[in-house]
């Protein structure tokens, strides 16, 4: 697929990107910006994440290509314009999946290895869980196919707007004017990366940031409650695989912990901080 060639093209830039500002960092004797037992886990979570991303792709692709082929509402031609409504269609879907990562539990047990670093430089970026495919990621692209877009054009938007999410998992710029006020910049997505409360659960953009200002969940970086970054649970360990399933484990824990499955079902699908309220009403 030609588009996964451009992401390898790119795969140089993000290494010299991460070792520019690695030494720029040392340079100015930042030196708690970046640590070796973080970096190297963000790598190989990185690695996983590519393992299962590929798996996932070619179990999820024929019914991609069955919803294309058989049941499009549409029939559309390429083209600019047609370029452009992907773009934006699959923007403003990666919102809303990246919305709900941060409010379903289920979800958010794969996306918190995302947020589980104290620390904020490029190589976060590459901080992701090899259980996306699992949590359903790939459900809130089937929207495009149904419409009329071929599925190799949604994986080719997909992968290219997770590019371009690279390079605001940095802390070299601060605010940067009229660009904050379209797109996801660094300061946007720090504070995206916040534990702080003010930062808690906003800033959810892919590229453009006018859908977190459309649905009222954007905040400004404000230099009087600097970003703190990490979970609000921390995990502990650098180990990837601990990283990884840390979450699914607690919350498959606590399942079993609740009585009725009522409770049960708000202890997968419910808002993450739920879950201590359940154990409370259970006693437990």
């Amino acid at each position: 697929m030609n588009v996964e060639l451009i992401l390898l093209a790119l795969s140089p830039l993000f290494l010299a990107c991460i070792l520019a500002e690695f030494i720029h960092w040392r340079r100015r004797g930042a030196n708690g910006v970046y640590r070796l037992d973080d970096s190297l886990c963000n790598a190989a979570l990185a690695l996983m994440h590519q393992g299962s991303d590929k798996i996932a792709w070619l179990c999820t692709l024929p019914l991609f290509d069955a919803l294309y082929r058989h049941h499009a509402l549409f029939v559309i031609r390429p083209g600019i314009g047609s370029t452009v409504a992907l773009f934006l269609l699959q923007d403003f879907l990666y919102y809303w999946f990246h919305r709900a990562s941060h409010r379903v539990r289920w979800l958010w047990a794969a996306h918190s290895v995302h947020h589980s670093s104290t620390l904020m430089n490029f190589s976060t970026a590459f901080r992701q869980s090899l259980m996306y495919p699992i949590a359903g990621m790939w459900a809130f692209w089937l929207p495009m196919a149904w419409i009329g877009f071929a599925p190799q054009s949604i994986v080719a938007v997909v992968l290219l707007n997770l590019a371009f999410q690279f390079f605001v998992h940095t802390r070299l710029t601060g605010r940067l004017g009229g660009l904050d006020w379209l797109f996801n910049t660094p300061s946007t997505h720090r504070c995206h990366h916040a534990k702080n409360p003010r930062y808690i659960d906003r800033n959810y953009a892919g590229v453009l940031v006018i859908w977190d200002r459309l649905f009222d969940s954007y905040v400004a970086e404000n230099p009087d409650d600097p970003c703190e970054f990490g979970t609000v649970k921390p995990v502990t360990s650098h180990n990837p695989l601990r990283v990884t399933f840390d979450e699914w484990i607690t919350m498959g824990r606590e399942f079993l912990r609740v009585r009725g499955w009522r409770q049960r079902l708000a202890m997968l699908f419910a808002a993450p901080e739920r879950a201590a309220d359940i154990l409370a009403q259970n006693g437990r």
